[in-house]
């Protein structure tokens, strides 16, 4: 089968040189799970950090596993997370195209070439697509590996089904990884894996080592689990003659010490963190420190905005071990993002979290936020944290016993007696005026603020937690609402 070589040529001189080029390379199989999203962002801070190019690259070629709409949520995942990227297949570039089932023909060309080199052969064993791709393969009883040039040409024109599979040559095979260091292996324990299939379609293992090449990546990030795979990959580099990229094995995210994340275990993805109200900016931060951390005077700063984790990332700062994925960390992290928010921007991200419970619109959801972004860990805390608001609960009246604040039923029902008659004369509604005249209601019965305090806030939310005290609870529900809370409260309390 005569190749056409200046095809070849044109493809090398496509291939941009000069700079730093990393890929990001998801398959479209319905989310982004968060060791997807890691290797997503070391990706780019690589290309980032050495103000280099970032490519996103599709990789679809495995048709059964795709997923409809799952394109969309990765570019919908990397636009959030402010992960651009220089070349892909919605803005195109030098290397186009970067979806891998539209360049089909580039791979049955640069296999019938690898056949050409030496590397590969053709295969007309009869074997199913599951059988070829498992992996499990005895080189040594392949008679295809020892056909002649005749042969196999005689089996092509009687259109003899076939795939190509690697010729993996005796020896040994070293390749250098950043994390791991050099790795040696012996070649025999390497199989003769299918490169493309009866289908024409190239294996996984294929295509992204000739789209790397293609696309001039310098730096290939991906999951350690990959690394048993990259001896293979050396091999196809020498023997086509390419420079071999740079690897970056990242050691895998796992639930606990024993098993690794999983979706179908019920570890989220990015959209479900997103769904259970943690902040896209906390879930980055934390996922950068999956399995990386700062070197030298940032070696104990914890939290990281984009920009600033452009600034400090180093590969060599990538740990070999598996980090775990810790949900009170995140939790942690998110509520220090929540806090760090402008007071306008939480209230925005709040408030459709606030209308889940309180939905009578005399209720100002700004008021509510106000209370609560000290006071929570995440935006789906915020619904149960509320709902007080909207309907006062039903609520027992031991509630009013507390031993710090020296309350019990009978201490209550006083306080409130008290306080129902001084709230009613208020002429002015704010914060100010009614913590005032609490305050001024305390020294006059000669007890202390919280004696006082805690009644009022148990007969205005009927909850022992609440976001924000006495003062704003009553100032948010109106004086009508509150006087109303009151005397129910002091109804309960027999009076």
């Amino acid at each position: 089968m005569t190749l056409d070589h200046s095809y070849f040529e044109e493809m090398e001189a496509k291939i941009p040189h000069g700079k730093v080029r990393t890929r990001f390379a998801p398959s479209p199989t319905g989310y982004m799970h968060v060791g997807n999203l890691r290797t997503a962002l070391y990706t780019w801070l690589i290309a980032r950090s050495h103000d280099g190019t970032f490519i996103l690259r599709i990789e679809d070629t495995d048709q059964s596993r795709q997923v409809e709409g799952a394109v969309d949520v990765i570019y919908r995942t990397m636009a959030e997370c402010g992960l651009t990227h220089d070349e892909g297949p919605d803005v195109g570039g030098p290397v186009a195209p970067y979806i891998q089932s539209q360049r089909r023909d580039t791979y049955g060309k640069y296999a019938r070439l690898l056949v050409e080199k030496g590397g590969a052969y053709y295969c007309f064993c009869e074997k199913t697509e599951s059988e070829e791709d498992s992996g499990e393969f005895d080189r040594a009883a392949d008679p295809c590996r020892e056909l002649t040039a005749q042969q196999v040409q005689e089996k092509l024109e009687a259109g003899l089904p076939y795939v190509i599979r690697q010729r993996i040559p005796a020896g040994t095979t070293t390749f250098h990884d950043a994390i791991f260091g050099d790795i040696t292996v012996d070649n025999s324990t390497l199989d003769d894996q299918v490169l493309l299939k009866r289908d024409g379609l190239p294996t996984y293992n294929f295509a992204n080592v000739i789209d790397d090449h293609l696309m001039g990546i310098t730096h290939v990030v991906r999951g350690s689990e990959y690394l048993a795979s990259a001896p293979k990959y050396n091999l196809l580099y020498e023997a086509f003659g390419w420079e071999v990229p740079t690897y970056v094995h990242c050691s895998p995210v796992m639930r606990d010490a024993q098993n690794k994340m999983s979706k179908r275990h019920g570890d989220p993805s990015y959209e479900d963190l997103k769904a259970e109200g943690y902040l896209t900016e906390a879930i980055l931060n934390y996922v950068a420190l999956l399995g990386w951390s700062p070197k030298g005077e940032l070696a104990e700063q914890e939290l990281f905005t984009l920009p600033e984790l452009v600034k400090a990332f180093d590969m060599t700062g990538i740990s070999k071990s598996p980090a775990i994925f810790d949900r009170q960390k995140l939790d942690h992290f998110n509520a220090v993002y929540l806090r760090g928010m402008a007071p306008e921007a939480f209230a925005k991200a709040a408030e459709p979290y606030i209308r889940q419970t309180v939905t009578d619109p005399r209720f100002d959801t700004a008021a509510i936020a106000a209370l609560l972004q000290a006071r929570c860990e995440k935006l789906t805390d915020i619904p149960e944290k509320v709902d007080f608001f909207d309907a006062l609960p039903e609520y027992p009246v031991d509630y009013y016993t507390n031993k710090k604040s020296k309350t019990n039923p009978d201490v209550s029902r006083a306080m409130l007696e008290a306080v129902i008659p001084v709230l009613e004369g208020l002429t002015e509604w704010t914060d100010e005026a009614i913590h005032d005249a609490l305050v001024d209601l305390a020294q006059r019965l000669e007890v202390k603020n919280a004696t006082l305090m805690w009644p009022v806030r148990i007969a205005a939310a009927g909850k022992l937690v609440t976001p924000g005290g006495a003062v704003e609870i009553c100032r948010i529900l109106g004086k009508d609402e509150t006087l109303r809370r009151l005397n129910a409260g002091l109804a309960m309390l027999g009076a």
